[in-house]
């Protein structure tokens, strides 16, 4: 209005905004770009440009994935006029990069820009020994659901959820092996005793072990005997346990049974005794017949237990020892006791002598001790052609007597004595008479067998 009240005409340089409209991918809307352009305008006709009036002073506003609400002060239809305000706001599924609201400015430009990015969480990592899937990757609403692989088992949230604000729901799952290893124990198996033994050698293959998950096992643990082990008779329980990466663990077992065959048990003869093997009555063992003192076995020494649980051969019997003085010669009559029996030899120069009387006198009263350890006295008594020589009953002839003398070397001029173990050795001598009790501590420490020995200990005393 002042401008028309001027009388003189004006020469005005208007400076004209040339508006190009361009689209900016990503941006949201419509940005215009200006170029200035300075040029010489006659006065004009009418009064200057009231942009108060102007419908669209501002470019038009067009949110890619989104809209704007715009209210201005020239009503409903003006959506970019001069004062327009309009806010702005994203469809579902993406979010407002710049301000909320803008207002079209009197330079014909909205106070802000603004635009829609899509809503996407980061991309969620791996998972050790399982795996995910997602229905649409990274985008908002998309369902993530994980899974592991076999032999390992879920902990945590078996989904997320990608959400408005960008961040997954839950929280992040683990596989982890609570499986235990899969282990397969060899069959039970049963075993006859060894020949001779109580015992059997049972070998076996070592158990099949797996793990579900990893395939990896730790250690694999045997409780009992290791394969290739003598077992006794009985039955025996195997144990094995087998432990993964993760301590699972599971155990499997089997029995072995050794079982012995065995014979009838043997009974000793009479006036004998059994030695036998191993435990006396079971498969291979060997059982000898033996006699007591003063006895001698008739018919086989030795039987065998067998596979079909029966003894070899048949028992024999203990006779009493018979004792041929008709003989040849002293080392004859010597051979009958060889291995079979000791030998007391006693030389007095007559039946009066006072130290023969007392040595014949404590023999008489230790009958049972000299039985037990088989010992046997010959008594040589007297001058020739009166002299006498005895084994119990038994006489002996003159030529005898004075070979055992020679061979033995023992004098009729006084008291002597001496003793031959079972081969026939001179063991000890004696010029004076021995008790009994000294006679058998002698024996039973230095010339008793260790099969004497044991069976001496075995039963004891039975003299007592």
């Amino acid at each position: 209005p002042s401008m028309a009240q001027e009388a003189a005409p004006v020469l005005l340089v208007v400076l004209a905004r040339l508006v190009s409209s361009t689209w900016h991918e990503g941006s949201g809307y419509y940005a215009e770009s200006h170029t200035n352009e300075v040029y010489a305008e006659e006065t004009p006709p009418e009064p200057a440009l009231d942009y108060r009036r102007v419908p669209q002073w501002c470019a038009t506003l067009n949110i890619h994935r989104g809209d704007a609400t715009c209210y201005s002060p020239q009503g409903s239809s003006y959506r970019s006029s001069l004062g327009t305000r309009c806010e702005l706001s994203c469809t579902r599924g993406y979010r407002l990069v710049g301000p909320s609201a803008v207002q079209c400015l009197p330079n014909r430009h909205w106070s802000g820009m603004a635009y829609c990015r899509q809503i996407r969480c980061h991309v969620l990592p791996a998972v050790l020994w399982g795996s995910y899937v997602c229905s649409a990757g990274v985008q908002m609403d998309s369902r993530c659901d994980y899974t592991c692989l076999p032999g390992y088992q879920l902990e945590g949230d078996r989904s997320r959820i990608c959400m408005e604000d960008g961040r997954w729901s839950g929280s992040e799952p683990i596989c982890v092996d609570l499986e235990p290893p899969r282990i397969r124990c060899p069959d039970s198996r049963e075993r006859i005793a060894e020949p001779g033994k109580l015992t059997a050698t049972v070998y076996w293959d070592p158990p099949r072990v797996k793990d579900s998950a990893d395939g990896i096992i730790k250690r694999v643990m045997l409780r009992g005997l290791e394969p290739g082990s003598e077992f006794p008779e009985g039955e025996h329980v195997i144990r094995y346990t087998a432990h993964d990466q993760a301590y699972n663990r599971a155990s499997c077992k089997f029995s072995i049974r050794v079982q012995g065959k065995r014979c009838p048990v043997l009974k000793p003869p009479q006036n004998g005794y059994i030695s036998c093997t191993s435990d006396g009555n079971n498969y291979g063992a060997t059982c000898e017949y033996l006699c007591d003192g003063g006895y001698e076995r008739q018919g086989t020494s030795l039987r065998v237990c067998q596979s079909t649980q029966q003894w070899t051969g048949s028992q024999p019997i203990c006779a009493p020892m018979q004792i041929n003085t008709a003989v040849n010669s002293a080392a004859s009559l010597l051979d009958q006791f060889n291995e079979k029996r000791r030998l007391f030899i006693i030389s007095a120069p007559d039946p009066s002598n006072r130290y023969y009387k007392m040595q014949i006198s404590m023999l008489q009263q230790a009958t049972c001790g000299l039985d037990l350890r088989h010992v046997t006295t010959i008594e040589l008594v007297g001058q020739p052609p009166h002299e006498v020589g005895r084994i119990r009953e038994h006489q002996l002839s003159l030529g005898i007597i004075q070979e055992l003398r020679q061979f033995l070397h023992l004098t009729r001029s006084h008291f002597n004595a001496v003793l031959l173990d079972k081969a026939g050795t001179d063991r000890e001598r004696y010029i004076a008479p021995v008790s009994p009790d000294e006679l058998f501590d002698f024996i039973d420490t230095y010339l008793l067998s260790e099969r004497e020995a044991a069976r001496q200990a075995q039963s004891g005393d039975p003299c007592e």
